[in-house]
C-alpha cells in the first residue's frame, strides 16, 4: 500500500489551491502533484490517503485509482472491473455502491455501465469467496466504487472518504442553499488570509457561519475532518493504531485559544435565526471562542474593529438564493415575488428579495466605500458584470464554480468615496 495513485476531485477553479494543499499535507514537492481539470493526482502511501482525508479542506474525496485502460463497450468495462483485486480492499460482507461519470463517452446508458461493473465485482467475489458476494446499498454503502469514462478510457477508483469531505461533521444547523465548506475554504485560500491569520476577517452575510468557522479552524490548526469518520476505517488495509497516532498528532498540533493566539474573526447576518445557527455550529466545530457572531444588516454594519482586514462574502444571489437586506425589504413593500414574506429587517437572507440583487449590491458598495477604507473585500458571484453595477474596479478575479453555477471571486481594494475618478489614497481614507 505504499505505491498508490491518489486522485482528489475538487470544484473547477480550485485545482491550483488544492495542489498546493496536497503537496503540504503529503510532504511532497509541488512538482509531483499533477493538476487536472476538476482535481489533482499524486502518488502516495496508504498513510497519505488517511492524512489527506483528515486534513484536506479543498478536496471533495480521496480516491485510489485501481485501474486505467481503453474500452469500447460495456463488456470491456466488465473485464476491467474483473481484473481489480477488490478482495484486498474489502470483504463480501460489506455493501457496495457503483457510480459512473462520463465525459464524451460513446455509451448510451451509464446505469447499464454501472450494472456491468457491479456484476464484475460480485462475480469476482463469488469466485474468490466460495459463492459469497457483497450486497448493494445505494443509500449508505460501506464501500463506494467510482468509474470515470472518457471517449475511449475507463478509470476505476475506490473511495477512501465515504461521505463527501465537505461534510465536516459540525454543521447541523443551516439555512437554505448553504455554502459548502470546501468552497468556503477555497475562498479563504484565494484571499491569502491564511498567510496572516492575525488580521481581521469578517463575513457580513455569514448565514450559518461556514466561512468564519472554516477560517477559525485554519487559524487554530484544527484538522478539517477531526469530527467525522471515513470509509477507509472499514477497509482491510486499515490499522487502528496508525490512525490513532495520526489523529493524536493532529490534536497536538492545534493552537491554543488564549488571548495571545485568538484569531480576529467576525460574522454577522440580517437573520438572527442564522446567527444562532452559526453560533451552535461554531460550538460543535470547537471554535466558538474564536469567532464573534452578531445580528445585523450588511448595509448597516460598521467594521468590527479599528484595524482594516479582509471581508469574505458569499452574498445571496440568483439561482442560489434571493438577495437580502434592507434593499430587499424595500422592494417587498412595493410588491414582488415574495409578497407573502414578513416585511421586516429580520426576515433573513432566505426570504427578502430583489429582482437581481442589483439594488442591494449598489447600496453595499456605497456602504463599503464610506465605512471600510483600507479593507480588502472578496465577493463570490455568478454575475460577471457585478463590479460595474457596484461601480467598483476589481483588482483580481478568480474563476470558481459553486456546484453547477459558474462564478467569479472578485477582489476589491476599498478606498473612501468613489472607486472611479478622484478617489483618495488609502493613507488618507482612514
Amino acid at each position: 500500500m505504499n505505491q498508490l495513485q491518489l486522485f482528489l476531485p475538487c470544484a473547477a477553479g480550485v485545482e491550483d489551491f488544492l495542489a498546493a494543499e496536497v503537496a503540504r499535507i503529503a510532504d511532497q514537492p509541488l512538482s509531483q502533484v499533477q493538476k487536472w481539470r476538476g482535481g489533482v493526482l499524486v502518488n502516495g502511501a496508504w498513510r497519505d490517503a488517511m492524512l489527506l482525508n483528515l486534513h484536506s479542506r479543498l478536496a471533495q474525496r480521496v480516491l485510489v485509482q485501481l485501474f486505467h485502460a481503453r474500452y469500447r463497450n460495456e463488456q470491456d468495462l466488465y473485464r476491467a472491473a474483473s481484473e481489480v483485486a477488490w478482495e484486498i480492499w474489502f470483504t463480501p460482507r460489506q455493501s457496495i455502491k457503483v457510480e459512473v461519470t462520463a465525459q464524451h463517452s460513446p455509451l448510451t446508458s451509464l446505469n447499464f455501465a454501472a450494472l456491468k461493473i457491479k456484476d464484475a465485482v460480485c462475480d469476482r467475489f463469488r469466485a474468490k469467496a466460495g459463492g459469497v458476494r457483497p450486497d448493494v446499498n445505494t443509500q449508505w454503502p460501506d464501500i463506494r466504487i467510482y468509474a470515470h469514462l472518457t471517449t475511449d478510457t475507463v478509470s476505476l477508483y475506490i473511495d477512501t472518504s465515504g461521505e463527501a469531505l465537505f461534510k465536516r461533521g459540525w454543521r447541523e444547523d443551516k439555512g437554505e442553499a448553504p455554502l459548502k465548506e470546501t468552497l468556503a475554504a477555497a475562498i479563504i485560500a484565494a484571499s491569502g488570509w491564511a498567510d496572516d491569520p492575525e488580521q481581521p476577517l469578517y463575513d457580513p452575510c455569514c448565514g450559518s457561519g461556514t466561512i468564519a468557522i472554516e477560517a477559525a479552524q485554519i487559524a487554530c490548526n484544527i484538522a478539517a475532518g477531526s469530527r467525522r469518520q471515513f470509509a477507509f476505517e472499514k477497509m482491510l488495509p486499515f490499522q487502528d493504531h496508525v490512525w490513532s497516532a495520526i489523529k493524536n498528532a493532529a490534536v497536538l498540533a492545534q493552537k491554543p485559544l488564549g488571548a495571545a493566539h485568538r484569531p480576529h474573526i467576525f460574522g454577522s447576518d440580517v437573520a438572527h435565526r442564522m446567527v444562532d445557527f452559526a453560533q451552535r455550529n461554531a460550538q460543535r466545530a470547537g471554535v466558538a471562542d474564536a469567532i464573534e457572531f452578531r445580528g445585523g444588516d450588511a448595509l448597516q454594519r460598521l467594521p468590527p474593529g479599528e484595524t482594516p482586514g479582509v471581508m469574505l462574502v458569499n452574498p445571496p444571489y440568483g439561482e442560489r438564493i434571493e438577495a437580502a437586506g434592507f434593499a430587499g425589504v424595500a422592494r417587498q413593500r412595493r410588491g414582488g415575488p415574495n409578497d407573502h414574506a414578513d416585511a421586516t429587517p429580520a426576515v433573513g437572507r432566505e426570504r427578502a428579495h430583489t429582482e437581481d440583487g442589483g439594488e442591494f449590491f449598489v447600496q453595499l458598495a456605497s456602504h463599503w466605500k464610506k465605512n471600510y477604507a483600507g479593507w480588502t473585500a472578496w465577493l463570490l458571484t455568478p454575475d460577471l458584470k457585478l463590479p460595474g453595477k457596484m461601480r467598483l474596479k476589481e483588482s483580481r478575479r478568480v474563476p470558481m464554480w459553486n456546484g453547477p453555477i459558474e462564478c467569479r471571486l472578485f477582489r476589491f481594494d476599498m478606498v473612501k468615496g468613489s472607486a472611479r475618478g478622484d478617489a483618495p489614497s488609502l493613507a488618507s481614507a482612514s
